[in-house]
């Protein structure tokens, strides 16, 4: 890591900010491809029983990045997934399982902790001898034809040919350039927390669909003591969520195990507890001038079926391979042309993500018999009709259309 000092003035060819998950991660990959880069903004650390679900095209492109050996020691396979229909609805699908050794993977991904994740990346982007770092976030923007200036609030001034913008669903940079974003707020509270329970969960993710919301259990790796561990999303009314949130942990394990049915044996709460309301949010458009957003800056989809940051981490590799084609063609990487080819690249999977995420949510929340029965007659669909499972579950994993080279099967 190259230390930056405050008032500095300097310039690159790449400027991303925010460090978060999808920011440290598109640093690192930038500087990899042999670009001039700082990151700006420090690494956020929160133990707040929030965990990431890495599918497993993210996690070739943190192989890609020399990324996931120090991962994967503190991440736990997700090598199938049992839904459980539990709405009560008059018609109800039968469980149904997807085992990701049918369409020839180890597993559908990884889970790990947000906070293990963090500090793993953290400690690759200061291990980066090409990445400059500064703690420092930025008070201002300066955007011209050619450059962006970026002045800091510890007095440092960046200036760069391309913003990456990976500053979270408030995204100032997003803001400063001019750029709206729709949400929709829906009714609706998510549960966070991390849990040991008495049996193992053999490396299954479980997710209850109930009238609420989501409950989803989603395996984690053994605690030090050998207990088996899961974390919990458990998605309710905000009333419920106040109720839950006045337990105590006893209390709440007690909930957590009647819901799921003793499925896990006796459970304990481990560690913090995290809640908040849910909402979908998409940018109205995902570049400006010189500036394009990726993750939460660029979209925020509620904790359903794993899609958040692996959408961003998809961002990230789309806008380095648009950047890499112009270096490669003698153009700007942050000209017009390279930042209409990202934003092309990218509208279709985040528009059918999005889509995909709510229509779910809001047909749990209807209670209506016709939406019951379409979502329901294609949980019982999958579960009956072998290719369109595997078909479903390949492109889960992994978007035909809309998967950078980067994370695609080598070979």
């Amino acid at each position: 890591m190259i230390e930056t000092k405050p008032g500095a003035a300097l310039s690159c060819e790449v400027l991303v900010v925010g460090a978060g998950l999808a920011g440290l991660v598109a640093a690192m990959g930038f500087e990899r491809a042999g670009f001039d880069v700082i990151l700006c903004g420090e690494p956020e650390r929160l133990a707040n029983g929030r965990t990431v679900a890495l599918l497993e095209s993210s996690i070739r492109l943190l192989k890609a990045f020399d990324l996931w050996a120090e991962i994967e020691p503190r991440a736990a396979p997700l090598r199938a997934l049992r839904i459980l229909d539990d709405t009560g609805a008059l018609w109800s699908a039968p469980p149904i399982e997807f085992r990701a050794r049918e369409i020839d993977l180890e597993a559908f991904g990884w889970n790990i902790e947000n906070a293990e994740l963090i500090d793993a990346l953290a400690m690759a982007a200061r291990a980066s001898p090409g990445l400059r770092m500064i703690g420092s976030r930025i008070a201002a923007y300066e955007f011209s034809a050619d450059r962006v200036e970026a002045r800091c609030e510890d007095g440092a001034v960046l200036d760069a040919k391309l913003i990456a913008a990976a500053d979270g669903r408030g995204s100032p940079a997003r803001k400063a350039a001019g750029i709206d974003a729709s949400i929709d707020r829906y009714p609706q509270t998510a549960l966070t927390l991390i849990l040991t329970h008495s049996r193992p969960h053999d490396d299954f993710s479980t997710e209850f669909h109930t009238r609420a919301g989501p409950f989803t259990l989603v395996p984690l790796p053994e605690s030090s003591l050998g207990a088996a561990r899961s974390s919990l999303v458990w998605v309710m009314s905000p009333r419920e969520a106040r109720r839950r949130a006045a337990l105590d942990d006893l209390a709440l394990a007690q909930e957590i195990e009647a819901q799921c049915q003793s499925m896990l044996g006796k459970m304990r709460i481990e560690g913090k507890r995290g809640a908040f309301p849910l909402a979908s949010q998409s940018a109205v458009r995902m570049t400006a001038p010189r500036l394009a957003l990726i993750g939460d800056a660029a979209h925020v989809l509620p904790p359903i079926g794993a899609q958040g940051l692996n959408l961003g981490l998809r961002d990230a590799a789309h806008l380095i391979e648009a950047a890499e084609r112009a270096r490669s063609e003698g153009g700007d990487i942050g000209g017009s042309p390279t930042l209409a080819r990202y934003a092309g690249l990218r509208r279709l999977d985040v528009a059918f993500r999005r889509r995909a995420v709510d229509g779910l949510n809001r047909s749990l929340l209807a209670g209506l018999a016709p939406a019951d029965f379409i979502r329901n007659a294609g949980l019982a669909a999958l579960g009956a009709i072998g290719p369109l499972r595997r078909f479903v579950m390949r492109e889960g994993v992994s978007p035909r259309l809309s998967t950078p080279k980067l994370m695609r099967p080598s070979g």
